[in-house]
């Protein structure tokens, strides 16, 4: 591999020069690549000739652009879910290729990416309102797209296409860490009367749901089933003998059913008597089909989620009074309130605070792995930094003179 000085006259009779890389690359083809500066080209030798040692040097040539690798991806994901492949070619195609599609992968450098990052912050305003380009993406979509980027050049890196993955480069550990940070930021910690109703509040909720809705919520509340998982569950999972529900499946967002996303979502959670003994009865009512499901819609088929929500959650919040205003007010003067809870995860988010609490203060006192197991997280982690705020301190006055107490009797 040697580098050298070109120089050449142009047709116009303005003299030029480069300097030219000349080598072999690992297939034993003779490769020449150009450079303005001669620091480019020796820096370009030094990486060239360790990724050729090791059998991973792509030429430009051999390479292609994201949005081609794109389409390769796209295709290699056939044995993910619908509504992740769906994600993933959204990214695709309203985030990715509008920025960096025609960009060849073997030019892309962690420069080019960290600006591609900061196109998305910003948008362009400038733009015509139909550009996928004009409107600027939230930190947390932005953490999504860089994701499915570092998928789809992880991809292109198995098939030979590329030498590197810039994305996964780029992430290191302290850029890690303060993208989590900076997402928790902006998440904030879920609160009682803001992500999840109070006990007076689903006390008033359970007082006030009634007919085919009743079942699904209160299973919903005392069981921290996601929607999904109500939405799939059968009536072989429900074990009235024992007071238990297994989940083994669910239903997506296109009322197809499958397996929970991961191996810790198959579990099976305890349910109180009031679940149990509202179940049995809602049994001899429930419209019957061929998946044998307990909470179907009237033909026995998947029931949407948006008539869980709109139908169901919505009504029993506004019969319970768990209302806000919206400031408008109706023909007669009076004002317009609305539920206060927009989805059906505030009744997860209530079932989790109902596993934490003090058993003195009405909750259950579950361990943090209980809880865990009971919401069908992958992991304690996750468990923490959702829910590690609610848990008990155990230090408060009166725990600690009790504790004294108890040391020095």
């Amino acid at each position: 591999m040697s580098v050298r000085k070109r120089k050449w006259t142009t047709a116009k009779g303005v003299e030029r020069e480069a300097w030219i890389v000349d080598y072999v690359d690992g297939k034993g083809a003779r490769r020449l690549k150009t450079f303005d500066r001669k620091k480019e080209a020796d820096a370009f030798k030094a990486t060239a000739t360790v990724e050729i040692r090791e059998g991973t040097h792509v030429a430009d040539s051999d390479s292609t652009t994201v949005k081609k690798a794109g389409d390769l991806w796209i295709k290699a994901c056939d044995g993910l879910e619908r509504s992740t492949r769906d994600q993933y070619q959204q990214h695709l195609d309203l985030h990715i290729v509008p920025f960096i599609g025609a960009e060849k992968l073997s030019k892309l450098s962690i420069p080019i990416v960290r600006s591609f990052e900061d196109q998305l912050r910003t948008g362009n305003a400038d733009l015509q309102a139909d550009d996928p380009r004009r409107e600027p993406r939230s930190p947390a979509m932005i953490r999504k797209i860089l994701v499915s980027l570092g998928s789809l050049l992880a991809d292109a890196q198995e098939r030979g296409l590329t030498a590197r993955n810039v994305v996964r480069d780029m992430r290191g550990k302290r850029r890690k860490g303060k993208e989590r940070k900076a997402e928790r930021r902006q998440k904030g910690k879920i609160k009682v009367g803001v992500d999840l109703p109070t006990r007076e509040e689903i006390k008033a909720i359970v007082g006030a749901v009634e007919g085919r809705w009743r079942p699904l919520l209160l299973t919903a509340i005392f069981t921290g089933l996601r929607a999904s998982e109500l939405r799939g569950l059968r009536w072989s999972d429900v074990d009235f003998d024992k007071r238990a529900i297994r989940v083994h499946q669910r239903a997506d967002r296109f009322n197809e059913i499958g397996q929970p996303k991961t191996e810790a979502g198959e579990r099976t959670v305890p349910a109180p008597p009031i679940v149990i003994n509202t179940l049995k009865e809602w049994k001899l009512a429930c419209p019957t089909g061929e998946l044998g499901l307990v909470f179907p819609n009237g033909v026995g088929n998947v029931e949407s989620l948006a008539n869980i929500i709109n139908r169901g959650l919505m009504p029993a919040q506004v019969a319970a009074g768990v209302v806000v205003d919206t400031g408008e007010k109706d023909a007669d003067g009076k004002p317009i309130m609305k539920a206060r809870y927009t989805g059906m995860h505030c009744l997860r988010h209530f079932f989790a605070s109902w596993c934490i609490n003090r058993v003195a203060n009405g909750g259950l006192g579950l361990p943090p792995k209980v809880v865990q197991e009971r919401l069908g997280h992958s992991s304690i982690m996750m468990t923490m930094d959702v829910y590690g705020h609610l848990f008990p301190r155990g230090d408060d006055a009166e725990e600690l003179a009790a504790a004294e107490r108890a040391l020095l009797a």
